[in-house]
């Protein structure tokens, strides 16, 4: 037996015609020096359209990739939007990516036409002549020394809003296989070469729904959401599709992300939910602390890309008055796979340990944790193994490579160890290739890097292995304090004992200004470990 159900294809053009029906009144806000630009989604929709002409117009047909090189603002939202519509497939490059990645990735990609905001290119020159399938480079906010920066190479450059001026605000906005690609991301290559993850129509969707579900995000449309995190990074945890799902508005912060910038722009623009990695959250807490700020305007914050302490989580509350919540999730789960929304209120004794993990699955994402050996360990909260998941919005591999290890019986393997408990949450102890082995006993760098971040004088830690002739391996802790803060290796050491054995705490700490970071804002723990090999750490001992 059959449904009577319609079989209606769920794409992103129908989110983007659903928004503009139904909430053309939203607002999408951008930062700029002198304040904020704001845009209606109707007029969002009536750009993109333009857009989607003006890209015709250079030859973009079917499934060609379309590249990004912007920050967080309105025109990139018009291409998150009018790319996959149209058909072609949105491919948001890293702008803190390295010359030689960038080039290697469009050339993989196969990009034919690239949009770059024009305070990112002289980011983008040195890169760009080898960027050899390149056709078309569109500069948005562009100004003379910009455009003549880009030109006399093997494609052709335009001005975006001159581009858009002359194209018809009426697209005829195909009808699409929602499994055809709609977007592509690049893991950041910490380790071999980046390697492609390419979204469905479907997967964003589907993503977008969950995001907006209760048990995640819980977007409205009275709401108002500030993606910090980058639209390039895992399309900004999803946050723009999901805003434009349930007709919230959208702010976007463009390059005005420091604390004083980022808490300016919540006191004038009104954000009610907002999302970055922790440094961003440690930066805001420090300006509030320093000069004061009103956050009352937001529910919540959400904290991902890194662990988020509990000690920043309580810093948050009592210092800016807002909850923020730790999420999880990777490029291959597009992204947001876990959220920590505790299951019992403050008062309850559990309330922290429970903010304390990474979350509980959500909707459509399955998760188990393997052994060693292949074994499906028990959901207990202690048996630990490599966290696998899949779902609907969880990739089955790579774009143009034959097989991957990452891939076991249909589960996504994560690298990160951890253990689930009986109410489906989540708790990761370390990445497979961080944990370290010390005597034959494993220390845990995430919970070591946890509790650190936990001291009042400490902004954040990363904890990592170095060689030991009698232990094979000890633990390094790379300290990054508060300003004006000062403490020692001893009064660390005191503060961490009554959580862990001696033989845990580390042997060696490095006090720098800041932890080095991956392009995409995780602890460059490769960069750390270089760092100490060239001892170019000055490491103190207990």
């Amino acid at each position: 037996m059959k449904s009577t159900m319609q079989d209606v294809p769920l794409t992103v053009g129908r989110i983007l015609r659903h928004a503009v029906a139904v909430h053309p009144s939203a607002e999408v806000v951008t930062a700029t020096a002198d304040g904020v630009r704001t845009a209606t989604v109707a007029q969002v929709g009536e750009r993109s359209a333009r857009l989607a002409n003006a890209l015709r117009s250079l030859g973009v047909v079917a499934d060609q990739r379309v590249a990004t090189f912007m920050r967080n603002n309105q025109e990139h939202l018009e291409a998150y939007l009018a790319v996959p519509a149209m058909g072609a497939v949105l491919h948001t490059l890293n702008i803190r990516l390295s010359a030689e990645q960038l080039v290697f990735i469009v050339a993989h990609a196969d990009d034919r036409v690239l949009l770059v905001d024009g305070s990112l290119v002289e980011v983008l020159a040195p890169a760009i002549e080898r960027m050899k399938s390149l056709e078309h480079v569109l500069v948005v906010q562009a100004d003379e020394a910009g455009m003549r920066r880009l030109q006399g190479h093997h494609f052709d450059v335009h001005d975006y809003d001159t581009l858009l001026a002359t194209a018809s605000t009426a697209f005829d906005w195909p009808a699409l296989d929602e499994l055809d690609a709609a977007a592509m991301c690049y893991t950041s290559g910490t380790t071999g070469d980046p390697k492609g993850v390419v979204y469905s129509h479907r997967s964003i969707y589907l993503h977008s729904m969950a995001c907006a579900m209760g048990d995640a995000l819980g977007i409205t449309t009275y709401d108002r959401v500030m993606p910090v995190v980058p639209m390039f990074h895992a399309n900004a945890w999803g946050l723009p599709y999901a805003a434009m799902l349930v007709g919230a508005s959208l702010v976007l912060p463009d390059r005005f992300t420091s604390g004083a910038d980022l808490v300016h722009l919540i006191e004038s623009a009104h954000p009610t939910i907002t999302a970055g990695v922790p440094t961003v959250w440690s930066d805001v807490i420090a300006h509030v602390r320093a000069h004061g700020g009103d956050l009352g305007s937001l529910r919540f914050v959400l904290g991902g890309g890194a662990p988020v302490s509990v000690g920043l989580q309580r810093a948050m509350q009592e210092v800016c008055g807002v909850r923020l919540i730790h999420a999880w999730g990777m490029t291959e789960t597009s992204p947001v796979a876990l959220v920590s929304w505790p299951p019992v209120e403050e008062s309850h004794p559990d309330h922290w340990a429970y903010r304390a993990k990474q979350g509980r699955l959500l909707n459509l994402v399955e998760g188990r944790v393997v052994g060693e050996d292949g074994t499906v360990l028990p959901r207990d909260g202690r048996s630990v193994g490599e966290l696998e998941v899949r779902g609907p919005y969880v990739t089955a591999g790579y774009y143009r490579v034959d097989a991957t290890d990452r891939i076991r019986d249909g589960w996504l393997r994560t690298e990160d160890l951890g253990t689930i408990d009986e109410r489906g949450f989540v708790t990761l102890t370390d990445r497979a290739k961080d944990i370290i082995k010390s005597g034959g006993e494993w220390i845990s760098s995430v919970d070591l890097e946890t509790a650190i971040a936990g001291h009042p004088a400490v902004r954040e830690a990363a904890v990592v292995g170095i060689p030991d002739e009698r232990w094979q391996e000890r633990p390094l802790a790379v300290v990054a304090l508060h300003e004006g803060e000062q403490v020692s290796p001893d009064e660390l050491r005191a503060y961490l004992a009554g959580s862990f054995a001696s033989w845990q705490l580390p042997d060696g700490w490095a006090f720098v200004d800041e932890v080095p970071r991956t392009s995409v804002g995780k602890y460059d723990k490769r960069a750390i470990r270089r760092m100490y090999a060239e001892n170019a750490l000055d490491v103190r001992t207990r």
